[in-house]
């Protein structure tokens, strides 16, 4: 059974910074393209930030700049460091490890607000 394990969500002032962390168990991490989403109330989920098993990245037009995604394979983690934080931010933010069998964490609150 793979599970992910989201933290590291919270309330932040906007232009302030969070870093959040996936968690996986299971044999597949190292493997798997791993993939951050986020869903706003109201709003439909839409993808983040990705890094394949390689180390390559890709970031949606929103967060570039601002997001960095990056992965500890020994750890079996997966980070989004978000920085300049804007109230638009404002999601629950979900992990992903895409492979033949995809997984989905249970999501971390972001909170951008004065």
């Amino acid at each position: 059974q793979v599970q992910l394990v989201e933290s590291g969500g919270g309330l932040v002032q906007p232009g302030g910074s969070l870093r959040l962390s996936c968690a996986a168990s299971g044999s597949i991490f190292r493997r798997s393209t791993m993939v951050w989403y986020r869903q706003a109330p109201g709003k439909q989920r839409e993808l983040v930030a990705s890094i394949t098993s390689g180390g390559n990245t890709d970031y949606a037009d929103f967060v570039k700049g601002r997001f960095t995604i990056s992965r500890d394979n020994a750890k079996n983690t997966v980070y989004l460091q978000m920085n300049s934080l804007k109230p638009e931010d404002t999601a629950v933010y979900y992990c992903k490890a895409e492979g033949r069998i995809s997984y989905w964490g249970q999501g971390t609150q972001v909170t951008v607000s004065p």
